[in-house]
């Protein structure tokens, strides 16, 4: 009896790793994300640069996070509840993971476009940021509470990411077919916003991979704007 209940707790506390892990994953890029913007903003390539190095970060917890997984799969043999936790990990870490290098993507970007004369305020993009930041965050709180309404409420704000993405897409067509020497300052700034809704698509997935996790029920290929039940 005693081995039992050892064998219990030290599994639970293994869970328990993993889900930690996955928190403080999205913490970290919730945070790259955060600073991309403040290098946007404040033209302070030096920042940008240090969210590409930490991007390696991202990537090694990535790999810790996703051999417990397996690790557990292996030797616990998890059933029912806990496999489909399991599982869900492996495939939300792998999200987490593709956010990051799209951080590291835009810090990229931004390390150009701050060496090319500004064309206008920044408004939009940071709009982008803090949704994409409040999906992340709020798709690993789903997780955490196991909260189906919660989850489904990140799934419709990608629907306003994709609208703020069209939106600079139309604007920053219309500054190059007035002024073709903007074209490349308009084409960094397009890359950056459709980073951002790529960043968006993957919170949505993570979300989309809680409900499946808590119900049993894949909504992956299912519109947003659908009720889950």
């Amino acid at each position: 009896m005693e081995e039992r209940r050892h064998t219990s707790a030290e599994y639970e506390r293994e869970l328990q790793e993993i889900k930690d892990g996955l928190l403080y994953l999205g913490a970290m890029t919730e945070k790259a994300i955060e600073r991309g913007v403040v290098a946007l903003l404040e033209r302070d390539s030096a920042l940008a640069k240090q969210i590409v190095c930490d991007d390696d970060q991202i990537d090694r917890l990535d790999v810790e996070i996703e051999e417990k997984c397996v690790r557990l799969l292996a030797l616990r043999q998890p059933a029912a509840r806990d496999l489909r936790f399991i599982t869900t990990a492996i495939k939300i870490t792998g999200h987490l993971e593709r956010i990051g290098d799209m951080a590291s993507n835009i810090a990229e970007k931004i390390v150009t476009l701050n060496e090319i004369p500004q064309i206008k305020p920044y408004i939009d993009l940071p709009r982008m940021v803090e949704i994409v930041r409040g999906m992340i965050h709020k798709s690993l709180d789903a997780l955490v509470r196991e909260d189906v309404d919660l989850a489904q409420q990140v799934r419709t704000e990608d629907t306003v990411i994709d609208q703020l993405n069209d939106q600079i897409f139309r604007e920053l067509l219309t500054f190059m077919i007035e002024d073709p020497h903007k074209i490349q300052v308009c084409l960094y700034i397009m890359q950056i916003s459709k980073s951002l809704e790529r960043i968006a698509d993957h919170a949505e997935g993570i979300a989309s991979m809680v409900i499946y996790m808590v119900t049993g029920k894949s909504v992956r290929h299912q519109p947003t704007c659908e009720p889950v039940g």
